[in-house]
């Protein structure tokens, strides 16, 4: 069975990529190894709410993305293992490959945000932005700007 660390922080964006892989994937089983990456907090999120309230909101943003995807992934007699970030991405591949085999396949399925570079999640991953992902973004605002003008004249 092959396995796939899935790396995700949010469930509708990971289900779009994993219906566009399944469409173009292979139907052997997969061992599913999702990773889920909550949201950060500001640190001064720390003023107003309690250690323990933070850990339980991770755990229920945990609970309600892993509802959300699980169907997805089980499909075709996939097995899924789920756990929570909380080291490192890096440390976390490395960790979850010497557990289930140096050769589980790393996919990072994390939303891109515009101008954040994500953290890497294997060492084969390259640092930065993603490419691709800003230009849509600055086409369609600078698309804003030119009607916005063409309006005010």
């Amino acid at each position: 069975m092959e396995k796939t660390i899935l790396y995700v922080d949010d469930a509708a964006y990971a289900c779009q990529l994993l219906a566009q892989r399944a469409t173009s994937g292979s139907s052997a089983p997969v061992h599913w190894i999702v990773v889920a990456c909550a949201p950060r907090m500001t640190h001064r999120i720390s003023k107003w709410v309690s250690h323990s309230a933070r850990e339980n909101w991770r755990a229920k943003w945990f609970a309600k993305t892993m509802d959300q995807l699980h169907p997805a992934l089980v499909e075709g007699g996939n097995e899924v293992t789920a756990q929570l970030a909380v080291r490192p991405l890096l440390e976390t591949t490395q960790q979850l490959r010497l557990l289930h085999g140096a050769a589980a396949q790393v996919v990072d399925a994390r939303r891109p945000k515009a101008g954040v570079a994500l953290e890497p999640v294997a060492p084969e991953q390259p640092k930065g932005p993603r490419q691709g992902w800003l230009a849509p973004g600055a086409a369609s605002l600078g698309a804003l700007f030119v009607l916005a003008s063409s309006l005010g004249e």
